[in-house]
């Protein structure tokens, strides 16, 4: 089996954004805790934020996990900070997107 299939990287034939974007409607708390948790490492001083570090701390503290927070997440949420605050553009590296 070819691992370039593009199905193999849907699930339930949707891509990754798709399915982003239905796991942000149904938890915005998401975006909101990690909006906090880059405001804090920030005011602390650090000059880069890395979100599969954030998602960690998340699944740890939220106190019935985030059932559904996806790894593939991580860019599109790091687009999403930087979106709603262009001033953190710099703590977040950002790679080209190969993929829906």
């Amino acid at each position: 089996m070819s691992s370039s299939c593009p199905a193999a990287h849907r699930a339930d034939g949707r891509t990754i954004t798709e399915r982003f974007h239905a796991f942000h409607t149904h938890n915005p708390h998401v975006f909101r805790a990690l909006e906090r948790m880059t405001a804090r490492h920030l005011a602390a001083g650090a000059t880069r934020v890395g979100l599969k570090d954030l998602f960690e701390d998340l699944r740890r503290d939220l106190p019935d996990g985030v059932a559904g927070l996806n790894n593939n997440f991580t860019a599109l949420y790091a687009r999403q900070l930087i979106a709603a605050h262009p001033q953190w553009s710099s703590a977040f590296e950002l790679r080209r997107r190969r993929a829906a």
